[in-house]
Parts: structure tokens; sequence; C-alpha cells
């Protein structure tokens, strides 16, 4: 008598971008994630995305790994640094170009966007014209100094459902078209890094920001071209944004976790203000990150956007 299945360990990932230093809405995406992967007993996977290179600066990484801690965040397995071993991703390559789904493409933006019929509205790429492929494809793939695209045909619209967002539907053909899965640098483009290293690692639940929406479209139909099977759960989060709606950056002043850490701003002040925007606590108030865990859930999280305001700003000065 075969013996039951073992149940599947549920399995997230942490994955920061070493770009520049983490400000207040990462902090907000990965407690969100933290707190459920602790909620739901889900293992936690740390990994480093810089394979950004260009705009990796020297000791991110180490100072992303050790403010995260600082917050009171941890984590089961990693950290995982992404550009330590690019070998699987030529691996993916090498299979998508056997199958005839992916091509090199020399062409410039100002080329693809002379050939755009209309603008791609709500996003800032321009839909890449099938027109422009060429003539043949090849079946061998090379890191020669050129972009290569998925090739991304009409039956390409994805669906799935979102564990907060709702359900989804995704027409990639006629938003972007054909999308860069190897860059000219010689290193996979994010899309691809995030597909195989996901599949590598079994993850089955993705927590992030809802500015990935359209991400979680083009990766699925990559994981089906490489032939993974199993599609991870996608929770899509509000994003914090200044007072002007716009998504929190430099513009709107130093909200840098490091910043505030040197100024002396504790970490539960920093969760205490995360809560409020969660409706975790009703007002501005210190809170410890268990108590944050115990407190966060996606049914009383709200579906709007949190603004991050100039109250808020001198609230956690004020510690």
């Amino acid at each position: 008598m075969p013996s039951p299945a073992e149940p599947i360990q549920r399995t997230t990932r942490l994955a920061p971008s070493p770009t520049g230093a983490l400000h207040l809405g990462n902090a907000f995406a990965f407690l969100a994630n933290w707190a459920l992967a602790r909620n739901y007993d889900w293992h936690i996977h740390l990994r480093i995305e810089d394979l950004d290179t260009p705009r990796v600066k020297p000791g991110v990484i180490d100072q992303t790994i050790e403010t995260l801690g600082w917050i009171g965040l941890d984590w089961d397995t990693g950290p995982e640094v992404q550009s330590l071993d690019q070998s699987p991703y030529v691996l993916a390559m090498k299979k998508l170009a056997r199958s005839g789904r992916v091509y090199p493409c020399p062409l410039t933006r100002t080329e693809i966007e002379s050939a755009a019929s209309a603008p791609n509205e709500g996003t800032h790429e321009t839909r890449f014209d099938p027109a422009l492929r060429p003539l043949t494809i090849p079946r061998a793939f090379d890191t020669r100094d050129s972009n290569w695209r998925l090739i991304v045909d009409e039956a390409s619209t994805i669906e799935f459902d979102d564990q907060f967002a709702g359900p989804q539907r995704i027409d990639i053909d006629q938003t972007i078209g054909d999308f860069v899965v190897w860059t000219k640098r010689g290193s996979p483009s994010y899309q691809l890094a995030v597909v195989v290293d996901d599949a590598a690692c079994s993850i089955t639940d993705i927590v992030r920001g809802d500015d990935l929406i359209d991400s979680a479209g083009r990766q699925i139909l990559l994981m089906r071209a490489l032939g993974i099977d199993h599609i991870p759960s996608y929770t899509h989060l509000p994003l914090v944004r200044g007072a002007d709606g716009r998504r929190l950056a430099k513009r709107h002043g130093d909200t840098r976790l490091d910043t505030y850490r040197a100024r002396g701003v504790t970490p539960e002040r920093i969760i205490g203000l995360i809560a409020f925007w969660c409706k975790i606590l009703p007002t501005r108030q210190p809170l410890s990150i268990e108590e944050f865990r115990a407190g966060f859930g996606l049914d009383t999280l709200p579906h709007h956007d949190f603004v991050f305001t100039p109250e808020d700003d001198r609230w956690l000065m004020e510690s």
C-alpha cells in the first residue's frame, strides 16, 4: 500500500534589491511577507537580487542584510546572492532557445518606439511589435552583446487569482509583446532570474507590491515556457506613496531605515507606524514585531495605497 504523500512545505522569499538603502515602503512589504510566513508556518528564504549590477553600490548587500535583522526580521535559509552563480540562468536560456522561444534583438529603444502604432498607456514600456522579430529564430543561445526576447504569441493572456488583489487578467501580447529575458550586459533580466530562482527554491508563495502584478503575468508565461509545473500563489500588496500620490522615493525626503536608525528611531517605532497604516493600531504608537505579526492579516488590510505624510515623519522623530 503506498504511503501518504508528504505535505508540501510552503515557502516564501524575502528578496531585497541592493540598488539602494531600504526605505519605509520596503519595510512594509517585508514585514507583511514575514508576518504571513510566520503566521502560516511558511519557510522563509532570503535572496539578494543584485543582478542590476551597474546600480549596486559596494557594501550595500551587507548593509541590507544587517538592516533587515535590525528591524527584527529573520529567515530560515539564505542569504542567497544572485550574482554569485549565473549558470542556472544560462541553462534556462539554452532550454528556451532549443524550443525556439527566444531570439537575439539588437534593436534600440528608439527603433522599437518608432515601430509602435501607439504608446502603451499606463506603463513605461513600449509594446514590441511582432513584425520586428527576425525571419529566422536561432535554436542555440550565446551571450553575445545583444538583448534576447521571449516570443509572446496571441494566446498569451494570463489569468490568476491574487490572494489580496483578486482575479487578474493580463494580455501580454497586447500590452508588452515580446519582452527581454536576457540583457546585452550578459546577464538575465529580472523576469527570467526570479522565475529560475523561485523554481530552484520551490517557492510556493510570493508576497510583494502591486506594482509587480504585470510582472506576474510575464513570469507565469516564462514558467510555462520552461516547463515549470507549479505556479506560485501571488499576494500583491498596496504601495507606500508620498503626499503627492507618487510611489515613495528620494523626492519625498530621506525615508531610509538606516537614516532613521542613525537618528535614534527604534524599530518598534517604525513597526508601529506601519501597523497604524495597516489598521492594526488605531493611533501611531510603538509596537514590537511579534505584536505586529499577531495583529496582521489580509482580511483587515486596507485595499488602498498608504500615504507617508509629514505627520508620520514628525511622529517617528519624536522618539
